[in-house]
């Protein structure tokens, strides 16, 4: 599998849709995930952007994975 280096996260109540791009813009991952499992997906893609769609509000970089207590860059 390719390096996944941009992740888009869609959160919800029970799921979340989560998409991963490669650095050439290319789509690698695309799936759903229930709440227990996202911690320990984005564990397993280290060095890799997070943007994060809560609320019709985007928040991104690295203040969300430190909040969400992902290393980022």
């Amino acid at each position: 599998m390719q390096a996944i280096k941009t992740i888009g996260l869609d959160i919800a109540k029970s799921v979340f849709q989560v998409h991963g791009v490669d650095a050439g813009g290319q789509m690698v991952i695309r799936r759903q995930l229930k709440r227990r499992f996202v911690l320990a997906f984005l564990r397993g893609c280290r060095h890799a952007w997070l943007g994060l769609r809560l609320a019709h509000r985007p928040i991104t970089g690295p203040a969300s994975c430190r909040r969400w207590g992902i290393r980022c860059g």
